[in-house]
């Protein structure tokens, strides 16, 4: 059932936005580096790497400089309208693609790159990589303002792996043993409300038995 809406929303969603998308890479296209996707190594389901599309946001090169593939808010890699897309999560809205072909689903554990997938427990990882990575999910909504965490440390990578990771794997395995469409449907709604209203705390409303957060995450979160 979650393939089929997946496949059913996600083109309904490419055809609804695309007075939206069209314009966004023909901007892209004539301004930064010129480069409208990026295409990026994640991992998706049963462990195997797929290619996720986003807008290019970020110098082509930026994986080779500064922090690698964990972005800080204030980025010297993120180009002038890479702020704004980024900002609006407008760039995330090419892995509508990654949906329909199937790599990738509207709800789902949010799909990592080799290395921050490496930073999950060994336990968290055989966990997650049982179902298809999502444009959204538990651990997207809770981490909405992950940047803004990283940016507060002075060595954002290690406050990543010993901190951040373990928590957002823990709500990744919530997400995998609680899916159902019930956790589907209200996933989407408070990913919406989260965009529109950043601060708001709905998801733990809605979702009052997720794990509780480590003590150096309680007032960040």
């Amino acid at each position: 059932m979650q393939r089929l809406l997946d496949i059913l929303l996600s083109g309904l969603a490419l055809l609804v936005l695309s007075p939206l998308l069209l314009p966004v890479m023909l901007i892209l296209r004539l301004t930064g580096e010129g480069e409208v996707f990026f295409i990026q190594q994640r991992i998706g389901r049963g462990g195997q790497p797929f290619g996720l599309y986003k807008f290019a946001t970020m110098l082509k090169n930026s994986p080779s400089i500064g922090t690698g593939t964990v972005t800080v808010k204030g980025d010297p890699r993120v180009l002038p309208f890479g702020r704004f897309l980024r900002k609006s999560k407008i760039n995330e809205l090419p892995q509508l693609l990654n949906i329909f072909k199937g790599d990738m689903s509207i709800i789902g554990p949010r799909p990592q790159t080799p290395r921050c997938f490496n930073a999950f427990p060994q336990s968290t990882q055989d966990v997650i990589v049982r179902v298809r990575p999502g444009l959204s999910g538990i651990g997207s909504i809770i981490f909405r303002g992950e940047e803004d965490m990283l940016h507060q440390h002075a060595e954002p990578m290690r406050f990543y792996d010993d901190v951040i990771a373990p928590y957002k794997g823990l709500l990744e395995e919530w997400y995998v043993e609680n899916q159902g469409i019930w956790t589907y449907f209200m996933s989407i709604f408070v990913t919406a409300w989260v965009v529109l209203f950043p601060s708001s705390r709905l998801a733990w409303r809605i979702f009052p038995a997720l794990p509780d957060p480590p003590q150096e995450l309680r007032k960040l979160l």
